[in-house]
């Protein structure tokens, strides 16, 4: 039975993998201890499942671990990954994986001296609007797929979240946070291998040098164009958190994808505008956990968690450098 531990638990997301833990179906695990630099979050956490807090990372991993999840403070997270994977570990991360080029080296060299992999929540690929547009697309009723935009705006809710979400060196950036979805998701619909990434952001908050509230990430490729566009101005009396949507643009058709509405909308040269029956959704760590179970590598291995992160950051060293236009390229496999 994997043995998995908790690594830093300072973002709500580290309930997409304990609220999997917690279904009846989900024996195949056994947790061994959660660990947070805040000693109530780890204890809170800890006691839902019955298991030990710990406040050293070392101690917990000290006790043979399998898996190790990594959600705590951004700017920690890759001290937490290297460990993790030196303790011959694979990992699996919220996003962002960590929040510079240099640390994500680091990571990517880690994970290939202990052969463990790498595995980034991307939970946007297992919506039931992206399961049904991939389906469009790979049936090639769209033809091409040239150009893609995307709108990520969340809800800020400034006086709930915990002050180093303010501060460069433990956020990272918006681009570095947000942007990691949308570029993924990019590449599910238009694969490619290579190319250039810029990005820009808006002035930032008042108070908080560095953290923006607004920035567009844009992605080129041999075959497309991709405008990422995200923010933390959802407007407060919204109903929902994030009126996210992506717009697909082929030779033959468009899809537009209301994630935060359950809607995917095509309309084609041969069929008008249809809306599509939605798939059941994949629970964001579901695949994972099981792929680790079964002894097998998650669909988001080690090369897509670092080219996702790679090329947010990449935009985010872009903003900060005027927009300058920065090469990428994936890893070989």
């Amino acid at each position: 039975m994997p043995r998995i531990a908790i690594i830093g638990a300072a973002h709500p997301h580290v309930d997409y993998v304990l609220d999997e833990l917690e279904r009846a179906d989900r024996a195949d695990y056994e947790l061994v201890g959660v660990q947070d630099a805040d000693r109530a979050i780890a204890a809170h956490h800890a006691a839902r499942f019955g298991v030990p807090a710990f406040d050293s990372a070392a101690d917990l991993l000290a006790l043979g671990v399998d898996i190790a999840v990594i959600a705590g403070v951004y700017g920690n997270r890759a001290g937490d990954v290297v460990a993790a994977l030196h303790a011959g570990a694979h990992v699996l991360a919220d996003k962002p994986l960590c929040t510079s080029l240099e640390q994500l080296d680091r990571i990517e060299k880690a994970a290939a001296e202990a052969g463990r992999t790498v595995n980034l929540l991307l939970e946007k690929r297992g919506y039931p609007e992206t399961l049904a547009a991939l389906a469009v697309v790979r049936s090639g009723e769209l033809g091409d797929i040239v150009g893609i935009t995307s709108s990520g705006p969340h809800k800020l809710k400034q006086g709930e979240r915990p002050g180093w979400f303010f501060e460069r060196e433990s956020y990272g950036g918006i681009l570095a946070d947000l942007a990691v979805h949308d570029l993924d998701a990019a590449l599910l619909f238009a694969p490619a291998i290579e190319g250039t990434v810029s990005g820009a952001v808006s002035a930032p908050l008042d108070g908080a040098e560095g953290f923006a509230r607004f920035g567009t990430a844009t992605l080129t490729t041999s075959t497309a164009v991709v405008s990422a566009e995200v923010s933390w101005l959802t407007p407060r009396a919204s109903e929902v958190h994030g009126d996210y949507r992506l717009r697909l643009i082929g030779t033959r058709g468009t899809a537009e994808l209301f994630w935060a509405r359950g809607r995917v909308e095509v309309t084609t040269d041969e069929r008008p505008l249809r809306v599509l029956e939605l798939p059941p959704a994949r629970r964001p760590a579901e695949e994972a956990l099981d792929a680790f179970a079964e002894g097998r590598t998650p669909d988001v291995g080690t090369i897509a968690s670092v080219l996702a992160t790679r090329l947010a950051l990449l935009a985010q060293a872009s903003a900060d450098q005027g927009g300058a236009v920065l090469a990428w390229a994936r890893a070989a496999d």
